[in-house]
């Protein structure tokens, strides 16, 4: 009910930011200043659409993989066999844009709780992350509790992103965070899945789907969006209900979701 019920709300904005959008002949002399009211009307339409979508966001659960709770437990024996899918910590240093600093830093704060997870030295991961905060040096993350939360991307983050006129690397945030977390996921879903409970199964095509709509909308104003949107969109094949659909999902897609990481996180453009 609650999916059927979110997919009715995009429907909605969806033909909200149409009406909004509708063009008509006007005289020449008059042409200009029409226009600039009406794309007034349309960027106003469409960030109000963007907050809508930002909150949704903000409500979900958070994902199992990144929980400080104890959701995932490893054996001493399963600590034994190190993860090679995490980021090579090189990556903090090979980033060229603004945009690349926001999603590798992100990525790598996922990176960090799965190597906590499996105990391993987090000084590198640390420093990195050290790194690309004073690079990206955004006024925005202060109003943070913990400085490697920036993944979990509270509503609190949204709202200091769109004060400080950041609001689309808000965007570039959460789709790093969604990508790495499926790739996670991916590399080892026998023992990350059996900690999801069907909502948050649900909450991971939700949040495709939220994330895919808002960045959409942006692209219009912002290019560097465009590589993220078409990264994403075969990502939303993605449309589970339960742990099992989802397991079966990420089998499919695991190829693309490989594509995505390296488009967005990698940098392999």
């Amino acid at each position: 009910m609650k999916k059927l019920s979110f997919f009715a709300v995009v429907v909605a904005a969806i033909a909200f930011a149409a009406c909004g959008g509708n063009k008509t002949v006007q005289p020449v002399e008059e042409g200009d200043s029409l226009r600039t009211f009406e794309q007034k009307q349309i960027e106003a339409s469409i960030k109000m659409n963007v907050d809508s979508l930002a909150s949704v966001i903000a409500r979900l659960k958070k994902l199992p993989v990144v929980e400080k709770n104890g959701m995932i437990v490893l054996t001493d024996e399963e600590k034994l066999v190190k993860p090679t899918y995490l980021l090579d910590l090189s990556v903090a240093d090979e980033t060229m844009t603004l945009s690349e600093e926001y999603r590798v830093l992100t990525a790598l704060q996922v990176d960090r709780e799965i190597a906590d997870l499996y105990g391993l030295d987090l000084s590198g991961y640390d420093k990195a992350i050290a790194k690309l905060v004073a690079d990206i040096n955004d006024p925005s993350f202060k109003v943070l509790d913990d400085e490697f939360s920036i993944y979990e991307n509270s509503q609190k983050l949204y709202d200091a992103m769109n004060e400080n006129e950041r609001i689309n690397f808000f965007w570039q945030i959460v789709s790093a965070s969604l990508v790495e977390q499926l790739y996670i996921i991916s590399q080892n879903s026998e023992k990350f899945l059996a900690s999801f409970d069907d909502q948050a199964a649900s909450d991971i095509s939700l949040r495709i789907v939220l994330i895919q709509d808002a960045i959409n909308r942006l692209t219009e104003y912002d290019p560097e969006l465009v590589p993220v949107a078409d990264a994403l969109e075969p990502l939303t094949v993605i449309n589970a209900i339960t742990v099992d659909e989802l397991k079966e999902q990420l089998a499919e897609v695991k190829d693309e979701i490989v594509e995505a990481r390296q488009a967005l996180i990698e940098l392999q453009y």
